[in-house]
């Protein structure tokens, strides 16, 4: 364990990656504390870290939280292995008490000493980082790299950005404030004014199973630093992530001075339920969850008494209409589509082509020659099965496979799924994506292009025109939401019609990317993921509004 640290140790220490964190959210400009790279954590962090994940098989996690009222887990690897991990299960009526309770002094340590613990608690995961990827890669099923970067730096980042952002919102009135007012003759009228943020009470965190970390660390650290105690609820089948998290928070809480109860898990039994039990809890008065539309809904039904940050899901839309880098736009699209196996929120998932097809560098290409290129691009990218299973990772649960093959029955097949050996974990479920066709003319195909099919499944609609693809993806964002919006196209009457759609249905646009930046990633302190402004999410990772809601001013006036 670290040494503990006061509060002003932890601000001295701290203060400048705060400060450069709150120039990149300003600037937008690219910046990153957390190396991409695992040689980067020390020759020895790779082994050590997998050690670290094996050490932890087969046992109870221990975390000496109030209310523990039997054990829980199941935890099963999309790589094979059972993790057989027990986590405590909590009693709701002892724990949340608790965690109420140790709210006060966390208030009045103020933004600043909040700010600093955060930023000492992604600092010590930091260190961690190839054990945290090992815990994300068999609880996601992601791949191992993408496993180290997205669920370590890359969600680092976004927690450190929610902490930034909180910390600025805090601030932006002063803590004491003189005020006086002149009464002609008379002695003016004189008060002594002070202001404190004051957090609305216990936040939950409802984690997802395919990103648990960068998912989960916005809310995590927005709330906390806005001075809210933290109940983490896992999703059952991606509990050990947060659990460390979880664990290094009440370290370095108790390290510092603070009452470990702040950051608590919970987990739930097998088909408890638990997150709706506690969703509409009195004590919480925060939400944060990440999952099916469905249940995103009903939280923000039912959880009345509480802030509620969704992001939920959206059918993904891609325009293209033309492109004077035909072969970039399909490697571009080819690994978008690939990358996890397309278990992600922001994969495309439609892609709308003219019929008379597009205008190229290439010559013109027909609708049936652009999707039969861009099968060819995803087969090349994928046809060495050791880059495909480092690009695919494992399927996440058995319904990503079943959508997989019912797609077969949707439309016309361009192109074939196909399962992949994995010969380090044979017991992995990888599986290539498939493109349907389908015309955007036939009623019968809307059904299936205006759902979310959520997996490595793409429909390539044919339209009548590019202002007809418009016409789609606008309605298709309002109805049904979007996370990322991509478009390709050399006109600059295109460009305007895509972008004028994006702006007034609220979805963020990725204009003819071609290299090595790709529609369904974002940076922090730079990219907004999602918009919170259409059916996908009603959040934003990460701006003002993620993080102001989260408390509330209190002022104290007092005769000067």
């Amino acid at each position: 364990m670290a040494a503990e640290m006061t509060a002003a140790q932890l601000i001295e220490k701290h203060r400048p990656t705060l400060d450069r964190t709150l120039e990149a959210i300003s600037t937008r400009a690219y910046w990153s504390p957390h190396p991409e790279h695992p040689k980067a954590y020390g020759e020895t962090a790779a082994p050590d870290g997998l050690a670290a994940f094996e050490a932890l098989r087969g046992k109870r996690f221990e975390l000496d939280q109030p209310g523990t009222d039997d054990w829980t887990g199941g935890e099963v690897s999309p790589y094979g292995p059972e993790l057989g991990i027990t986590y405590p299960h909590p009693d709701a009526e002892v724990l949340l008490p608790a965690m109420r309770a140790a709210l006060p002094v966390w208030r009045d340590a103020g933004p600043e000493a909040r700010a600093a613990v955060c930023l000492e608690i992604l600092a010590r995961i930091s260190a961690r980082t190839h054990e945290f990827a090992q815990a994300v890669m068999h609880t996601s099923g992601q791949a191992f790299m993408m496993a180290f970067q997205a669920g370590g730096p890359h969600a680092q980042d976004r927690g450190l950005e929610a902490v930034a952002y909180a910390y600025a919102e805090q601030v932006r009135t002063p803590q004491q404030a003189p005020w006086s007012k002149p009464q002609g003759k008379r002695d003016p009228l004189e008060l002594s004014k002070s202001f404190t943020p004051v957090p609305r009470g216990v936040a939950l965190v409802i984690g997802c199973n395919t990103f648990p970390t960068w998912n989960g660390y916005p809310g995590l650290f927005a709330s906390l630093a806005t001075g809210n105690p933290v109940l983490v609820k896992p999703h059952p089948r991606a509990v050990l992530p947060l659990a460390l998290t979880v664990k290094v928070a009440r370290e370095v809480l108790e390290d510092a001075g603070f009452p470990a109860d702040l950051v608590c898990l919970a987990v739930d039994k097998p088909g408890e339920g638990l997150a709706k039990t506690l969703a509409v809890r009195p004590e919480v008065r925060i939400i944060d969850y990440t999952g099916s539309t469905a249940f995103g809904e009903w939280l923000e039904t039912h959880a009345r008494q509480a802030q509620v940050f969704t992001e939920k899901a959206g059918v993904n839309t891609v325009v293209i209409d033309s492109t004077d880098d035909y072969k970039g736009m399909l490697g571009n699209l080819a690994f978008s589509l690939s990358l996890y196996s397309g278990q992600m929120c922001t994969t495309p998932q439609n892609l709308l082509i003219p019929r008379e097809g597009i205008t190229t560098d290439a010559g013109p290409k027909s609708y049936d020659e652009v999707v039969s290129d861009l099968a060819a691009a995803v087969s090349g990218l994928l046809g060495d099965d050791a880059r495909a299973n480092a690009l695919l990772g494992a399927l996440v649960n058995p319904q990503v496979k079943e959508r997989i093959d019912a797609s077969a029955g949707i439309g016309e097949v361009a192109l074939a799924s196909r399962e992949v050996a994995n010969p380090e974990f044979p017991g992995a479920t990888v599986r290539t994506p498939v493109i349907v066709k389908l015309d955007g003319a036939k009623p019968d195909d809307e059904a299936a292009y205006l759902s979310e099919c959520f997996g490595p499944v793409s429909f390539a609609v044919a339209v009548d025109s590019a202002a007809a693809a418009v016409d789609l993806l606008r309605r298709t964002v309002r109805d049904k939401g979007a996370m990322t919006v991509g478009a390709y196209t050399t006109s600059a009457e295109v460009e305007q019609l895509v972008e004028e759609a994006c702006l007034e249905e609220c979805a963020q646009l990725s204009l003819n990317l071609t290299g090595g930046v790709y529609v369904n990633q974002t940076a922090a302190f730079s990219d907004f993921h999602g918009s919170g402004g259409n059916p996908a999410a009603n959040a934003v990772l990460c701006d003002g509004a993620f993080v102001a809601n989260r408390f509330r001013t209190v002022e104290v006036r007092r005769q000067a």
